[in-house]
């Protein structure tokens, strides 16, 4: 990629590129530079979704997430975290627990209250869980049973928050001497308990579906974030299938989905 999209970028905020440029799935445009002696991302956004993230990093303030140096329109300018250390890699490596409390102490720094004022256009997760509700209409079965789930959830949710939407392993960098911090916020609001669902199917099927992994996990998040351990595993029924519904909409297969929650629901019941 030629560094044509990024020059107004590089004019205005007087940045030197310092790799290769890259392209995101929702096609904002990406570049590493330098920004007075520090090393950074250069991030144009090609979606709303990003666009609104950006918002949400800005809002952060680095606490918990990658300090935002500038943004403006639809470029955004981040700390680039230069850490070696992987929570996917810990997880393949038998250190799963220390991922999964890793994962827990740093959404709970992004939950904290801030002082300035919420950011504006934060979607909230009955528009994200449409998807479900449409596929539970079209095929039944196992979606119905997480549209049911999630539904229930909705109509009672507790403890709202500003929700980043999706924390995982690989959305939590290692940011040296700041600790392990959040990039690519999605803008939710809703009940706290989501925020943690999708560090269930992560890194990999392999990992999520271990013998005794769930549970496992759902001991250490409950204990962790002060959670009900039963509520939040409904919560990872309910977005398992959102995910396998995603999955149908873009034409890919939704069994990884499906299969997080039949095994879920199989171990809460």
């Amino acid at each position: 990629m030629s560094s044509q999209p990024f020059r107004h970028w590089l004019e205005r905020w007087k940045l030197t590129p310092d790799g290769s440029a890259f392209t995101t799935r929702f096609g904002s445009q990406l570049l590493p530079v330098v920004w007075r002696g520090e090393r950074a991302i250069l991030k144009i956004a090609g979606h709303e979704e990003e666009r609104r993230g950006g918002e949400l990093m800005e809002w952060y303030g680095g606490t918990g997430a990658a300090r935002v140096l500038a943004r403006e329109s639809d470029a955004l300018l981040l700390e680039r975290l230069m850490g070696k250390r992987s929570l996917s890699d810990m997880a393949r490596r038998g250190q799963d627990d220390d991922a999964t409390r890793i994962l827990c102490r740093t959404t709970i720094a992004l939950h904290a209250p801030r002082e300035q004022a919420t950011p504006t256009g934060l979607v909230p997760l009955e528009i994200w869980f449409r998807a479900l509700e449409t596929a539970a209409s079209q095929h039944g079965g196992t979606f119905a049973a997480c549209a049911g789930v999630a539904r229930s959830l909705l109509a009672d949710q507790r403890e709202p928050v500003v929700l980043h939407g999706d924390v995982h392993h690989d959305n939590v960098l290692d940011g040296g001497a700041r600790g392990w911090l959040v990039i690519d916020p999605k803008g939710l609001v809703g009940e706290r308990g989501f925020e943690y669902a999708n560090l269930f199917r992560n890194p990999d099927l392999t990992i999520a579906l271990a013998p005794g992994q769930m549970q496992r996990r759902a001991q250490i998040v409950a204990q962790e974030a002060d959670l009900d351990g039963r509520r939040l595993l409904d919560w990872v029924v309910a977005y398992a299938g959102l995910v396998a519904a995603w999955s149908l909409e873009d034409g890919d297969d939704p069994r990884p989905g499906l299969s997080i929650a039949e095994h879920v629901a199989g171990i809460r019941s």
